[in-house]
C-alpha cells in the first residue's frame, strides 16, 4: 500500500487516532454481525466453473479453501479448481492455467501481490476476478466494497456479486545504472520515493502483529530525509524538474480507516491520479496530514494533485519503487500508463460507482515553477 499514508495517520494525532479507533471498532462489530448473518442456503445463479489462486502461507488459507468448496457445493457446482502460488510463481501462471481450464471466475486469495498477479493474467479476458482478501492492505477489495473481515461475505460476492470493468495501471521500470528493465501492473497505487522506502523499512514481525499500522513505525523513522530531484512529464508535455519526497500514481484512492486520499480517483475513469509530495519537515507532514484527514479543499504547496493518462518520472540516481505495496526495485525512469476498463471484477451488489471527478487539472500541475 502507499505507505506514507500510514505515516500521515500517525502524525495527525487526535483526529487520526480517532479515525483508526472507529475503524477498528466498526470492523469488530461487522465481524460479529457477519458471523450471525452467514448465508446458509444456495443463491440463485447460473452454473459456473470456479477457480481460486491461493497463497498457502496466509493464515486463513485453509479456512478460505474449505469455505469456497462448501459454497460451490451448496450452489450445485463442481468443486473449485485450487491453484497454489509459490515464491517463484506468485499467481500469474496459476491464473493462466485457470483460464485454460475454462474458469468463468478466478478468485485471488491472498494479499495485494496475489491480486495483482491474477489481474495481470485476466486483463482483457472474459473471465471475472473475485477477491478473497487474506493480506494486510487489501486495498482493491476495500475500494470495491468487499468485506475484508468477512470470509463468507467475500466468497458470496466473488461467486454471486455484480460484475464491472475497471482500469489497470501499466508500469515500465528502467535503471540506467544497472541496465535493468521490467514491466508490471498495478490496481490501486504505486510510487517512487518515500512510500517505497517505508515499505522496505517496515518490520515483518510488527506487520504480522498490527497489520497495516506497522508501516507507521517505519514512516516516522524515515520522515526526516532529503528531497530528491525528479523530472515529471504528463501526457507527453514538457517535463518539470522538482525536488520531492514521493511521486504517487493511483488508480483509486480510498485507504483504511475511512481515509479518501485522492477524492478525484475512480476505478473506471480511464485516468491516472498523480500526487506529488514535497514536505521537508515534520510540520510540513502535519499540514499534509491535516489536509488529507479533514478533506480540506484548500490547496497547499506541499501536496499537489493532477490527472493524466500517462506519466513519466526520471531521476539521476536510482530510487526505490513500489506497486500496490510490493517493492519493485530501484529505477531511474518510471513510465506509467492506464489500461482503461481492462479487468472484469466481481463485487458485492452495492453501489460502488466512481468518485466525483474534479479538483485536479488534466495534463498540468496546479503549481508551476522549480521547488
Amino acid at each position: 500500500m502507499p505507505a506514507e499514508i500510514a505515516v500521515l495517520l500517525l502524525i495527525a494525532a487526535t483526529a487520526v487516532l480517532a479515525s483508526i479507533a472507529t475503524w477498528q471498532v466498526t470492523s469488530r462489530r461487522h465481524r460479529r454481525q457477519a458471523a450471525a448473518d452467514r448465508i446458509t442456503r444456495p443463491v440463485a445463479s447460473a452454473s459456473q466453473r470456479v477457480a481460486v489462486v491461493i497463497n498457502p502461507i496466509k493464515a486463513q488459507a485453509a479456512e478460505a479453501e474449505a469455505a469456497l468448496a462448501a459454497a460451490c457445493e451448496m450452489a450445485g457446482w463442481e468443486p473449485p479448481l485450487v491453484l497454489e502460488t509459490t515464491v517463484d510463481s506468485p499467481g500469474y501462471r496459476q491464473a493462466q492455467d485457470a483460464l485454460a481450464a475454462g474458469a468463468d471466475v478466478v478468485l485471488a486469495a491472498g494479499g495485494d501481490g496475489t491480486v495483482r498477479e491474477v489481474a495481470r493474467a485476466l486483463a482483457h479476458q472474459r473471465a471475472a476476478m473475485g477477491l478473497l482478501p487474506l493480506g494486510t492492505g487489501n486495498l482493491l477489495a476495500r475500494n470495491l466494497g468487499v468485506a475484508v473481515n468477512d470470509l463468507s461475505g467475500s466468497i458470496q460476492a466473488a461467486l454471486h456479486g455484480s460484475e464491472r470493468r475497471i482500469d489497470m495501471g501499466r508500469v515500465e521500470l528502467e535503471n540506467a545504472r544497472t541496465g535493468a528493465r521490467s514491466a508490471s501492473n498495478f490496481l490501486v497505487m504505486g510510487g517512487i520515493g518515500l512510500d517505497a522506502e517505508v515499505i522496505a523499512a517496515t518490520r515483518d514481525d510488527l506487520k504480522r502483529r498490527v497489520g497495516w499500522l506497522a508501516y507507521s513505525e517505519a514512516g516516522i523513522r524515515l520522515l526526516p530525509g532529503p528531497r530528491r530531484r525528479m523530472r515529471i512529464q504528463l501526457d507527453g508535455a514538457p517535463g518539470q524538474v522538482r525536488k520531492v519526497r514521493s511521486v504517487l500514481f493511483a488508480n483509486t484512492g480510498k485507504l483504511p480507516a475511512g481515509i479518501d486520499f485522492i477524492p478525484t480517483a475512480a476505478l473506471d475513469d480511464g485516468m491516472l491520479d498523480i500526487v506529488v509530495l514535497t514536505p521537508r519537515t515534520v510540520l510540513g507532514w502535519l499540514a499534509v496530514a491535516g489536509k488529507v484527514v479533514t478533506r480540506n479543499r484548500r490547496e497547499i504547496s506541499l501536496i499537489e494533485y493532477t490527472r493524466a493518462r500517462k506519466v513519466t518520472v526520471s531521476t539521476e540516481e536510482p530510487i526505490i519503487t513500489q506497486l500496490d505495496g510490493d517493492l519493485t526495485g530501484a529505477a531511474t525512469r518510471v513510465s506509467v500508463s492506464v489500461d482503461p476498463r481492462s479487468l472484469l471484477v466481481r463485487a458485492p451488489d452495492t453501489e460502488t460507482g466512481p468518485a466525483a471527478v474534479g479538483g485536479g487539472r488534466t495534463g498540468a500541475f496546479r503549481r508551476f515553477g522549480a521547488a
